[in-house]
């Protein structure tokens, strides 16, 4: 046959194959019209229903910030009898990483079944030498999705979970990455601000079958038995669901739990988050909670704050609508704050490893817990509000004045919201 031919057999190819790896995750979007003359509290059923999960009740929760908790998660990983299981998306080499690597090979000797779950593009710069040593030590260590041909459909999928399970008796999840730049206390722009809740009790079966789930998909091993699994009493009174599944063809758990309770605050939604970029239906839902007599405030890094500046600059995009439909904005511009955080009616309070953007929403592998408790949930409200005292409230007054140079930044950033 003819280069003709070939050239033209390539060039019908290429966009076919294209057109199924991008449909590979599409998905609708959920509609959010969701009405109930019952309060969020009365609600855990629905939601975690809705996620695919169920509300645990009978948990006792502890808040960890910034570099306090890598203290508590090393002492517990020591402590660890039977096994530690842990996932992450950023590992990078440092004081902190060695820390945590010789938490998991003192346990891997003692032998405690050891395994860590990494992404293959977060955990990039991780050194070889550590991974071998790691392994040689007795540790299971695996990367989630690594360029292959195998993965070709998936690369853009990327493990986003932070999540550390021992002894199958008390599970960590968060937004804590392992890198130094999250130690400190959030002091300056090199130390980034977080949360992470620590939790003992039933629902720590559920964060054990969120590490499952990416395991067995890499690996194939599924683990039974009381090292993992063992049975487990009350050991408080907060009801607790994990939304972290991601249905064929019907929109990520995460996504579906976020966009929900849009719908469902009567008094007040605050939400702490280092890249929000919402979509339309999430902007017409806050302006609609705000209508109701809500109280909606969004506390974020501003663009000297993030280790994403373009990320901020596509955020900036829907400012005006924000602003117009009365939802007050804050920018913190002193240093990361990393914390996926959302309270509601001051009872409620989602914490976890979601950002508010497409990416994951849509794309990546996220954990996210719904806690009912307002204990809890007053205790992140007093975090939302230490930062806000050092923030910038963006006022629409001033935000009309800013230069032609940031509106256009807002929007070529835009552009790209759905890689960011």
């Amino acid at each position: 046959m003819s280069e003709t031919f070939w050239m033209w057999l390539f060039f019908a190819t290429v966009p076919l194959m294209l057109l199924a790896i991008w449909s590979i995750r599409r998905h609708r979007s959920p509609v959010l019209q969701v009405q109930s003359e019952s309060g969020i509290a009365d609600l855990m059923p629905s939601l975690s229903g809705l996620t695919l999960g169920s509300s645990v009740e009978g948990n006792s929760v502890e808040i960890l910030e910034n570099g306090q908790f890598y203290d508590v998660l090393e002492q517990r990983i020591r402590a660890a009898q039977k096994s530690v299981h842990f996932e992450t998306f950023l590992w990078k080499p440092g004081e902190l990483a060695k820390r945590l690597a010789a938490a998991f090979m003192d346990r891997a000797a003692a032998g405690v079944t050891v395994r860590i779950m990494l992404d293959a593009v977060g955990s990039k710069t991780m050194e070889q030498d550590m991974v071998d040593r790691l392994r040689e030590a007795g540790c299971k260590v695996k990367f989630f999705h690594k360029r292959s041909l195998r993965s070709l459909g998936v690369l853009n999928d990327r493990d986003h979970r932070k999540i550390c399970i021992v002894d199958g008796k008390e599970a960590f999840v968060g937004g804590h990455c392992i890198t130094d730049d999250w130690l400190g206390n959030a002091e300056d722009h090199e130390h980034n601000s977080d949360v992470t809740v620590w939790m003992h009790g039933p629902i720590v079966h559920s964060i054990q079958g969120t590490f499952s789930e990416n395991w067995a998909g890499e690996t194939g091993e599924l683990f039974v038995g009381d090292a993992f699994f063992p049975k487990l009493e009350k050991t408080g009174d907060i009801s607790v669901f994990a939304a972290y599944a991601k249905p064929e063809n019907s929109a990520p758990a995460v996504k579906i739990l976020h966009h929900t309770v849009l719908c469902l605050a009567r008094e007040r939604i605050w939400i702490q988050n280092p890249y929000f970029i919402p979509k339309k239906e999430a902007i017409d839902a806050l302006g609609a909670a705000v209508k109701r007599g809500v109280d909606v405030r969004v506390l974020m890094p501003s663009t000297s704050g993030s280790d994403s500046p373009m990320v901020q600059h596509a955020g900036h995009y829907h400012f005006e609508r924000l602003l117009k439909n009365g939802v007050r904005l804050f920018e913190y511009p002193h240093t990361l704050l990393h914390q996926k955080v959302m309270t509601v009616d001051s009872c409620w309070s989602a914490v976890g490893s979601t950002n508010f953007d497409d990416r994951s929403f849509d794309t990546n592998d996220e954990i996210t817990v719904g806690i009912l408790d307002k204990g809890v949930t007053a205790k992140l409200d007093a975090i939302f509000e230490k930062y806000a005292q050092r923030a910038n409230e963006i006022v629409i007054e001033e935000w009309h004045k800013r230069g032609i140079v940031r509106k256009v930044k807002a929007n070529a950033a835009y552009l790209l919201n759905d890689l960011l």
